[in-house]
């Protein structure tokens, strides 16, 4: 069964690399795109090239923009004295959706594993740590992952921090909202006792 052109087979496969679509989610996006080739198609194209070109981490936090420093690290307003830790861009985003948060923020580009040989040197902390120094920072906020590698780092940034005269906190953990214990695992339900607070 032919299923294509050779160009048509590699745009599949390369899609298919992509987090979250296997080979056969990767077929229903080249072929919805060949139906809208000449609208949707050369958009999606050109859009990534645009990126390709102009798109780069921003040199203060690890941000993805298109300046040498992001818009949140441009912005006067966010340069409140607290610094929020995340492990990649997708949680900064993340938080940034919530738009809850006003501060800056620091990518990490991951978290510490030994099995991986993953130190703090080959992530953002030596940055993070120099930041703390220079940019008059008042809080550091460890939003990473309830991951045993996220509460690793979370402890070892903490450690870093604690003869530094900042505040260091947590993101809390637990029940969230609109959820049933009944569906919760024993350990989201620890922790929400753990950080249960008076009304």
């Amino acid at each position: 069964m032919a299923e294509g052109s050779d160009d048509i087979q590699a745009l599949i496969g390369q899609f298919a690399r992509l987090p979250g679509l296997g080979p056969r989610s990767a077929r229903r996006v080249v072929l919805s795109l060949i139906r809208r080739r000449t609208g949707q198609m050369a958009q999606l194209a050109a859009l990534m090239a645009s990126v390709a070109e102009h798109s780069r981490e921003c040199a203060r936090c690890g941000n993805i923009g298109e300046s040498e420093l992001c818009a949140i690290c441009a912005d006067p307003a966010r340069a409140n004295g607290e610094l929020c830790v995340v492990e990649d861009v997708a949680d900064l985003w993340a938080l940034e959706r919530g738009r809850a948060y006003r501060g800056r923020y620091h990518v990490l580009g991951g978290t510490l594993s030994a099995l991986d040989e993953i130190g703090p040197d080959e992530l953002g902390i030596p940055q993070l740590l120099a930041r703390v120094g220079d940019e008059g920072i008042t809080e550091v906020i460890l939003a990473l992952n309830a991951t045993v590698e996220g509460q690793t780092t979370a402890h070892y940034l903490a450690e870093a921090l604690e003869n530094t005269g900042i505040r260091v906190t947590r993101l809390a953990q637990g029940v969230p909202i609109g959820g049933e214990l009944d569906y919760l695992d024993d350990g989201t339900i620890s922790a929400a006792l753990r950080a249960r607070r008076q009304l």
